[in-house]
């Protein structure tokens, strides 16, 4: 007698990654998971995002925002997507095969979040979660002002979508508020960041907020040596302004220097121009303008020697005639 186990669903089971539950299903939206399992379900047939969207009544700029989150993250990859386009061009196919998903190496879109919570699911929230009401009272203490719908709901996402503790979230607050930063919009931004880089502890917080001022006093720092009205500086900018001031330790001085000579040289400010300036005196362990004015001497004198010893060994062309071509 033939026996068999009917084990119902668990007869047709595929694989999720670990980093899945571990790393992402705290950040990673509705959408987001939801495109991630499909995929992963029907891995190696040929489909496209308008067939994902619509079996999962998505939108198709929803599926395609959602693939791009995981390609990121790195939980699929374009090598394990044989049916994907090594392009990697966002579009629903071409017209010679409607079945192939052409995702972009050029967007650059955050991840899609889903919709803010409406207000009757934030009261509830509060009502429900001690944590919760204590958020919201704090937050309208920080911000001087009560909050708004719109803005109970971003909390809420910052703390149940994106995962970060209160604690975390209301120190953030704090610090923006302190440098001046008071909306919402740049508080969820820099929460966002925060999450993605895996600061959910008072500590963590601690050194992203050390670090922050860092970079900050060393670009007010710059600012006054060159003489610029004083504006939100460029990624670049604030990372060279770290590294001149808080690694490399250079003078204000030898900033001045630079930025004169590079004014001097090219009639404006060029930040790339002041830094190869600064990264050669550096490179040379030159420290002062003492040094920077004996370094000039010396490249001055050996351009002059080479100069002469060049004008030594050649020779007059008419003088090498006269002696030689007609004897």
């Amino acid at each position: 007698m033939n026996l068999s186990i009917n084990l119902g669903a668990w007869n047709s089971i595929f694989a999720v990654p670990c980093d899945v539950v571990d790393k992402h299903i705290k950040l990673a939206g509705a959408a987001q998971l939801k495109v991630l399992l499909f995929i992963l379900r029907h891995a190696g047939e040929k489909i496209s995002t308008i067939a994902i969207a619509n079996a999962l009544s998505m939108s198709e700029i929803d599926v395609k925002d959602s693939m791009q989150y995981w390609l990121e993250t790195n939980i699929i990859s374009k090598a394990s997507l044989a049916n994907f386009d090594e392009n990697f061009n966002v579009s629903g196919g071409n017209s010679n095969n409607n079945n192939v998903c052409v995702i972009s190496k050029e967007i650059n879109r955050l991840p899609c979040r889903t919709e803010k919570p409406d207000s009757a699911f934030v009261a509830k929230r509060i009502d429900e979660s001690d944590e919760i009401s204590f958020l919201m009272q704090e937050a309208q203490i920080i911000l001087s002002r009560p909050i708004s719908n719109s803005d109970s709901a971003t909390l809420l996402m910052l703390h149940d979508t994106d995962g970060l503790p209160v604690d975390v979230i209301l120190m953030l607050m704090q610090y923006a508020i302190s440098i001046g930063k008071r909306s919402m919009k740049y508080i969820e931004k820099m929460a966002i960041s925060w999450a993605n880089e895996d600061i959910d502890t008072i500590e963590k917080a601690e050194n992203k907020i050390r670090v922050l001022e860092n970079y900050r006093k060393a670009w007010v720092s710059v600012e006054k040596i060159i003489g610029i009205e004083h504006r939100a500086p460029s990624l670049k900018e604030d990372e060279t302004a770290n590294r001149w001031v808080n690694i490399w330790k250079i003078s204000d001085d030898l900033i001045k220097e630079a930025y004169d000579r590079c004014v001097n040289s090219k009639g404006k400010y060029i930040l790339s121009y002041m830094d190869g300036i600064i990264k050669r005196w550096y490179s040379s362990g030159i420290k002062n303008l003492t040094q920077v004015v004996d370094s000039d001497k010396l490249k001055k004198s050996q351009k002059e020697q080479e100069q002469k010893i060049k004008e030594e060994t050649s020779y007059d062309i008419d003088e090498y005639e006269r002696n030689y071509m007609y004897i």
